[in-house]
Formats: C-alpha cells, sequence, structure tokens
C-alpha cells in the first residue's frame, strides 16, 4: 500500500538523522559574521532540531519578547542545510526591502535571515540559523475559529501569499510544502502572514538555467500529502497547484 511504503519511506528518512541536544540558556553562539547571540528559551521542537528566543549578545538576558528565533540541528542533518541555502540565497534583510519598495508593497510575508554557523558542544556540531520570531500558525488559529474562515480573509491570505510565490519564484527556488501550519502571523501585527519551513525548497533555475525535470520517485510525494501537486518539483506551478489546494481546503 502507498501509505505504508510512505511510512516505511519516512521511519528510514529519520533514522538517518540526529536529534539535537537541548542548548542552555544564556549560551552564546557565534555566526559566520563573528556575530555573536544569546540563546533564550525553547520555544518549539521538531523531530531532529530544536527552536529558541535568540537575541544579540549582551550583559542581559534574553526577554519573552526577543524579536528573534534560533534553529539548532545536527550539521549532518539535511532539513536545516536547505533551507539555510535559501535564506542565504533569497531572504537576506536587504533583498526583501529592496523588493518590497520596488513592487510597492505594505509588507513581504518572507521571513528575513540574520545569521548563522556551527556551533560545537560536548563534542558535537550543530548548525544554526537565526530568523525573525513569529506568533501562531493558521492551522490553530483555522481550528479555533470553528474550521472557519470568512471569505474575505480567504481572499485576502491567498493575494498574500501569491505575493510570496512570485518573489520565491523570481529568486529560482520553489518551497513544495505550503499548508497553513506553514503560514505564521507577524509576532507583533497579526494582521501579518509569512510563509516558513523552507526545508523541502528546491533550486529549480540556478543562475537562470532551468533545471531540465527528471522525475525522481524518492521526491515526488515530498511534502504533505494533502496539498501537494502530482508533478512535485517540476517546477514553480507546482506552488501554484498547492496553493489551490490549500485555497479550496
Amino acid at each position: 500500500m502507498p501509505r505504508v511504503k510512505a511510512a516505511q519511506a519516512g521511519r528510514q528518512s529519520s533514522a538517518k538523522r540526529h536529534l539535537a541536544e537541548q542548548f542552555a540558556v544564556g549560551e552564546i553562539i557565534t555566526d559566520m559574521a563573528k556575530k555573536e547571540w544569546k540563546v533564550g528559551l525553547p520555544i518549539g521542537q521538531g523531530g531532529f532540531g530544536c527552536i529558541y528566543l535568540a537575541d544579540m549578545n549582551s550583559s542581559e538576558s534574553v526577554g519573552s519578547d526577543a524579536p528573534c528565533v534560533v534553529k539548532v540541528e545536527p550539521s549532518d542533518n539535511g532539513p536545516l542545510f536547505t533551507e539555510l541555502k535559501f535564506y542565504q540565497r533569497a531572504a537576506k534583510p536587504e533583498q526583501i526591502q529592496k523588493w518590497i519598495r520596488t513592487r510597492k508593497l505594505k509588507y513581504l510575508g518572507v521571513p528575513k535571515y540574520w545569521g548563522s554557523g556551527l556551533h560545537d558542544k560536548n563534542g558535537k556540531s550543530y548548525r544554526f540559523m537565526i530568523m525573525d520570531r513569529f506568533g501562531s500558525d493558521l492551522q490553530k488559529i483555522y481550528e479555533a475559529n470553528a474550521k472557519r474562515f470568512s471569505r474575505k480573509t480567504v481572499l485576502q491570505l491567498s493575494l498574500r501569499i501569491l505575493d510570496i510565490l512570485e518573489y520565491i519564484h523570481e529568486h529560482e527556488y520553489v518551497h513544495g510544502d505550503i499548508k497553513a501550519s506553514n503560514l505564521l502571523l507577524n509576532y507583533k501585527n497579526p494582521d501579518q502572514v509569512y510563509l516558513v519551513d523552507y526545508g523541502l525548497a528546491y533550486r529549480y533555475c540556478p543562475e537562470g538555467v532551468h533545471k531540465e525535470y527528471k522525475e525522481d520517485p524518492k521526491r515526488c510525494h515530498d511534502g504533505t500529502i494533502e496539498f501537494t501537486s502530482i508533478d512535485a518539483h517540476n517546477g514553480p506551478h507546482q506552488d501554484v497547484v498547492i496553493w489551490k489546494y490549500l485555497v479550496i481546503a
């Protein structure tokens, strides 16, 4: 059965990855630009990594209102490395601000990349990335609202997601996993929505040269099965297909 095979494949893939060790509150990490960051309380944990509050290093402890988070994974894991490459190439603050100005947008729902590096702890190497902090995700809000959004809300969200897709496609990437739980509200302005989790992002057009499509059975159902495109990773239109499924759902 396909579901059984998918589950088995997931378990086999998971077995190859390692879990992240807990970082101590107040631990100092240094990014590639030699900027120091201080780790705060943990606020989330995935299958292989952890997310902590973070702020620039100072004599003060990291407060509950910290503007950034740090994502941490063992350095030999793949998802954060993939996500990091997207952020380094396409999500620097100056790139996003330039796009907002030229497109005359109020904002763009792509998280900003603030730094990254490797950190050694107890003889092990960990990869980390500093990014904006966000609030709740749309899936939680949808469920708390009796699984209903108004038509106006759906239309507004759809337009903001299209703004995001235009940006990442113009920067040679496909997201590949658009869903409500990956759409987060701005921590300080809940009227703004951001698309997060670029661990499955795919660079379809490196240096302006479109990759020749080659079917890859190992990747054809990466992402969330309810929304994934039937021809996932065959160019940017797959994100639009997923977007349509999401709006209809």
